[in-house]
This record gives C-alpha cells, structure tokens and sequence, in this order.
C-alpha cells in the first residue's frame, strides 16, 4: 500500500460515509448501498487504476439513478 492509495481511501471512504448517512436520514436504498460500497471498496481494491475509476461510478450511481428509483 503506497500513499496515493491510502489518501484515494480516505477520500472514498469520507465521500460513503456522507452517501451512508444521506440514505439513511431519507430512506433511499441506492445512496445507502453507494456508500456501504464505498466504504468497503478500498479494502479489497489495492490498484489505483482500478480504485480511481470504480470509486468514480459508485459516487455518480446516486445522481444518475435518483430518477429511476
């Protein structure tokens, strides 16, 4: 684990953490399951090529699908 990973995780993590709690307080399950993902997603994720852009998708899922659901 370098540091560019670390701080990638730090600011996933924050960004799921504030998902986590935004769909909780408003009953929405597609914020709340993003930000579960987003939290977990550093510790199996070690490549930061894969990292960066899998964080990117689970942090646009709830703007993209708030109409669907």
């Amino acid at each position: 684990m370098n540091t560019s990973t670390l701080m990638w995780g730090v600011i996933f993590g924050s960004m799921g953490l504030a998902l986590l709690l935004y769909g909780k307080r408003q009953t929405a399950i597609i914020p709340f399951l993003s930000g579960i993902g987003l939290m977990l997603m550093p510790y199996f994720i070690s490549n930061i090529f894969i990292l960066v852009p899998t964080g990117i998708v689970l942090v646009a899922c709830p703007f993209l699908l708030k109409n669907r659901a």
